[in-house]
């Protein structure tokens, strides 16, 4: 007897075609939805005669911007100041990145010590600072701390050739003569032969149960190799010291207030939050691991160092990550203390010059979703390699 087909199910009652169904018409609303943007922006534009595109990439900017990592001036192109206030951005963001773990995963350890008032303190850091709105923090610093210093002919001279006043910190500017280039050289050749010597050592100590000075040996050959160059070349380097003048300091490398104030301010604040990460990362690991380590004779710092933080790492590394872009799109605050970041140049002057909002704004946007995507990404390519994986 022939088996009967399966009855027919009508597309609507199918959820497989009903989910397409659904989807398609989505993705229809999302194109109608962005068309419609993007013809209501051209009709406003054209009605307010303002002309769109990027031909202002290429004209004269007119403006003097303060800090700027590459050659500028005000007969510079707005395209050039966009790359001046991007670098000024990606500096200080990269340099808080850096401050704040630092701090960050100090605090975080400090909150577990076994000392009542060391773990007090650093508690009390983290709640102060986590529960003031950071554009305050940044406000305290340029005014209250970094603009109440002596003015110009009162500077305070550090050792070592610096001034520091209300107008910022001047460093000695190294002047690189010739053979210099062979000190980077010797530098990455450091790195790559201390990361060589750290892959043969871990090799070496799964064979044979035998350690060795991973760490000293990697900076000798950091430090040691850059120096060693330095030497055979002749010291090929000198500084130029800021010296005071009438009405101004002449030489010297210039480090504004409001970059300062900027930095602190990010590195403080979001040290706050990875400090807590960094604290929840650590007790989550189990407390028999410690207990293993001090019954081989490990001692606390070895065992934190070697044991507890490579565990804990697994936690502590996605709201690290969060707080990395945090960190990156809070920079944008410097408007408001005057550093000249991509905001503060590009989305501020450029936009009141050139009136090109559209262009402006949608560049700024699509810098900052790079930036943050690439962060991202990095950090996420370091979660997966230290993720625990199942046999």
């Amino acid at each position: 007897m022939a088996q009967a087909a399966p009855p027919r199910i009508s597309p609507f009652y199918d959820p497989r075609w009903r989910s397409i169904a659904f989807q398609l018409l989505l993705c229809a609303v999302i194109v109608w939805l962005a068309y419609s943007a993007v013809t209501n922006a051209a009709e406003n534009l054209a009605r307010a005669r303002i002309a769109s595109g990027f031909d202002f990439w290429n004209s004269t900017a007119g403006f003097d911007i303060s800090q700027h990592l590459i050659p500028y001036s005000a007969q510079s192109t707005y395209g050039r100041a966009f790359w001046v206030g991007l670098l000024n951005t990606l500096l200080v963001s990269f340099l808080g990145i850096v401050f704040a773990t630092i701090i960050g995963f100090a605090i975080g350890i400090l909150q577990l010590s076994k000392n009542v008032l060391v773990a007090k303190l650093a508690r009390g850091y983290v709640e102060v600072i986590r529960n003031l709105p950071l554009l305050l923090q940044l406000l305290f610093w340029y005014n209250a701390v970094l603009k109440a210093l002596p003015v110009l002919r009162d500077s305070i001279s550090i050792p070592g050739g610096m001034l520091l006043n209300n107008r910022g910190l001047f460093l000695p500017k190294p002047i690189f003569g010739p053979g210099f280039e062979a000190v980077p050289i010797a530098f990455v050749l450091g790195i790559a032969g201390a990361f060589g010597y750290r892959h043969w050592a871990r090799r070496r100590q799964a064979l044979t149960g035998q350690q060795a000075p991973v760490f000293a040996v990697g900076v000798s050959l950091i430090l040691g190799l850059p120096l060693l160059a330095l030497a055979l070349t002749g010291f090929p380097v000198t500084f130029d010291f800021p010296e005071m003048g009438r009405f101004n300091i002449r030489g010297g490398i210039e480090i504004l207030p409001e970059f300062a104030a900027l930095l602190f301010g990010l590195s403080i604040y979001t040290a706050a939050f990875i400090a807590e990460a960094v604290r929840a990362g650590v007790q989550s690991v189990s407390h028999g691991q410690t207990e293993a380590a001090y019954s081989l004779g490990l001692r606390p710092l070895p065992t934190l160092r070697l044991i507890v933080v490579p565990q804990a790492m697994r936690v502590i590394v996605p709201p690290l990550t969060n707080q990395y872009l945090n960190l990156t799109k809070n920079s944008s605050l410097a408007v408001a203390i005057g550093y000249p970041d991509l905001v503060q140049v590009f989305t501020g002057t450029v936009l009141n010059q050139t009136g090109q909002a559209v262009e402006v704004v949608a560049i700024t946007m699509a810098v900052y979703l790079t930036i943050s995507l690439a962060t991202s990404g990095l950090m996420n390519l370091y979660n997966r390699r230290i993720a625990l994986v199942e046999r």
